[in-house]
């Protein structure tokens, strides 16, 4: 039934952020025809998501992969897959041990990203997590129970990169592969930038400050065109604990997470440096980008601390007019913030461009209602902190003391090819209009946040000015707010162009393809029930910036998460993340009745073999 409310201060600030008669037009509502002449010039004439056609699938809760008629899926890897040939198949019974994880693809894939090296086809997989019901299910209580369940643990986070190759049945995995390689909780990192050497990450084990161990909680992920994967971590904070009661955290950890709520890894038990009563700098050495060589399996990834430490979701990079990189950064956390680094150096085609994101200036976003914003340079001067190495640390809190604008949990950012469009998913954010964030900042209904109490969230989107990523302003306006016109009448129906058709909420990946398509992938509320009633399972969507239109091209198997997007190198297969499948019970995906759900990449591709991007 559909459920009509009290007018609220929501009309009044979403007719800032879109124009409701101009919308499908692309358009925004604050009379600013020069940014509205912009919005629709600034992408290359080719932008356009209509090239693909397909007949929008229906939502739906089915336990499988829903494509439109003219597709076809096929699995490529699921956690647990062997890489080399000594090691063992998955047992469903055992979920197997720490050894064999060691040799294995890891759990709960999200970013990805395809590299062409010599020939070869080379996918750097994040593994950000493990879902414990399924992971421990061999378990009485589905919990770590001693050390081996702990490195099992450890061995499936990280990245996994592993050679593919396709044939007329489909792709899949390489075994043996000279490509392929495991990078865990446990493999040593070059820490490089401003906080290199700094007091704050010195430890016993490390003195200097320029060796860490390990990455975990990798969420999303980017490229350089250099050739290298960056991949994010996010939800470090929960994997460290307060062992000992004597012990009292700094107040910055706070801020964080740290030392309260932990996930119940159990990982300090076993490896002290987890106890942050021993070893109370360990957390600030986690939380940054991390950059990885694909071609050479025996280099060292590198910590990039100038891009700052905080809950990363991903990290889109661009070149600026100049030359210079720019790399534009989401915080996922209610009412933090959004971020832009910009090199030092410039960019050199062909050049030595290893070390151009070991320095630079970091900035946080500033959205006025008018439609306008700045990037605020996070400096000594305008933060108060007394150095660059303790902002690239204690980043949150140099944006806050700038007064950058808190968002509703900013996931993945996504620039448009040939154009100067971004666009960033804020997933949602119950607090907002209702409390402040982590570090008491206020977060106001307002400007690119038009909604209280936040179920859906929405997708803003900017182009810097002149058209040039390094400049200090942008213009902005909102693609869409998603929502649920099935139920509601009001603001939480989302904008004009969210229908029964294909109403979603929480947008989470994000993409653009070659052709100027914007791929939204959701990980949201998945009942199905009250606010979310029709919705179905989680999903991926095609969104045409220029038109507003979206249409749905997936469903998911039930319970999971459709994140990580990319293509094989002739644009003819689209590989895709399903993330968690029956992480709150009843799917067997993909093996059927009865089998242990696993997180898996899944290909796509056309019946006729034309282009899927």
């Amino acid at each position: 039934m559909r459920e009509n409310s009290p007018a609220t201060d929501f009309e009044r600030l979403a007719d800032r952020a879109i124009a409701r008669r101009e919308f499908l037009g692309g358009a925004v509502a604050f009379g600013a025809s020069a940014f509205v002449a912009g919005a629709l010039t600034a992408r290359p004439a080719a932008a356009n998501a209509e090239w693909l056609a397909f007949e929008p699938v229906a939502a739906n809760t089915r336990d499988t992969i829903t494509v439109p008629s003219g597709f076809k899926w096929r699995r490529v890897v699921s956690w647990g897959d062997p890489m080399w040939s000594d090691g063992a198949a998955f047992d469903s019974a055992t979920r197997g041990a720490g050894a064999n994880q060691e040799r294995a693809f890891g759990d709960n894939n999200d970013g990805m990203a395809l590299f062409e090296i010599d020939g070869h086809s080379v996918l750097a997989v994040n593994n950000e997590y493990v879902n414990f019901p399924v992971f421990y299910g061999n378990r009485p209580d589905a919990k770590p129970v001693g050390a081996d369940d702990v490195r099992k643990a450890k061995a499936a986070h990280g990245v996994s990169i592993i050679e593919i190759k396709g044939n007329g049945a489909g792709w899949g995995l390489v075994t043996d592969s000279p490509f392929n390689r495991k990078i865990t909780a446990d493999t040593p990192m070059e820490i490089t930038g401003p906080a290199r050497g700094h007091a704050l990450l010195r430890t016993d084990a490390d003195p200097d400050a320029v060796r860490s161990l390990g990455t975990w909680a990798n969420c999303g992920c980017g490229r350089t065109p250099w050739g290298t994967y960056l991949t994010c971590e996010e939800n470090f904070s929960g994997y460290f604990e307060n062992r000992s009661p004597a012990f009292t955290p700094p107040p910055a950890f706070r801020r964080y997470g740290i030392g309260g709520r932990n996930y119940g890894y159990r990982w300090a038990a076993y490896d002290q440096r987890f106890d942050i009563a021993r070893h109370p700098n360990e957390p600030n050495r986690v939380g940054y980008v991390v950059e990885i060589n694909p071609a050479d399996p025996k280099s060292t990834p590198r910590k990039r601390t100038a891009l700052g430490r905080f809950k990363h979701e991903n990290a889109e990079l661009v070149i600026a007019r100049d030359g210079r990189v720019v790399v534009y950064l989401g915080d996922d956390e209610r009412g933090e913030f959004l971020y832009r680094f910009v090199s030092a150096r410039r960019f050199v085609a062909g050049g030595d461009n290893s070390a151009l994101l070991e320095d630079g200036a970091l900035f946080a976003a500033r959205f006025r209602d008018d439609g306008t914003g700045e990037w605020i340079e996070l400096t000594p001067d305008s933060t108060g902190m007394t150095s660059k190495a303790e902002i690239c640390i204690h980043t949150r809190m140099a944006a806050s003391a700038v007064r950058a604008t808190t968002m509703d949990r900013p996931e993945w950012i996504a620039a448009s090819p040939g154009g100067n469009e971004v666009c960033c998913s804020l997933t949602n954010n119950r607090n907002r209009g209702r409390k402040p964030n982590a570090g008491g900042d206020a977060m106001p209904v307002g400007g690119p946040n038009p909604r209280a109490g936040n179920r859906y969230g929405q997708i803003v989107r900017w182009i810097p000015d002149n058209g040039d990523h390094a400049a200090s302003g942008f213009a902005w306006s909102l693609f869409v707010m998603a929502g649920n016109p099935a139920v509601y009448g009001d603001a939480r129906a989302g904008s004009p162009n969210v229908t029964a058709d294909n109403m979603f909420n929480s947008p989470d990946g994000l993409k653009f393809d070659s052709r100027g398509g914007l791929w939204i992938q959701t990980d949201g509320n998945d009942s199905n029930r009250k606010h979310f009633a029709g919705q179905g399972n989680n999903q991926m969507l095609l969104g045409d910036t220029r038109t507003g239109s979206i249409r749905r091209f997936l469903v998911g198997p039930r319970g999971c998460e459709i994140t990580g997007l990319c293509w094989s190198a002739d644009r003819r297969t689209m590989f895709v993340g399903i993330q968690h499948p029956g992480e709150k019970g009843g799917s067997h995906f993909p093996g059927g009745d009865g089998a242990v759900p696993r997180s898996s990449v899944i290909a796509i591709a056309r019946d006729d073999g034309g282009p899927m991007g």
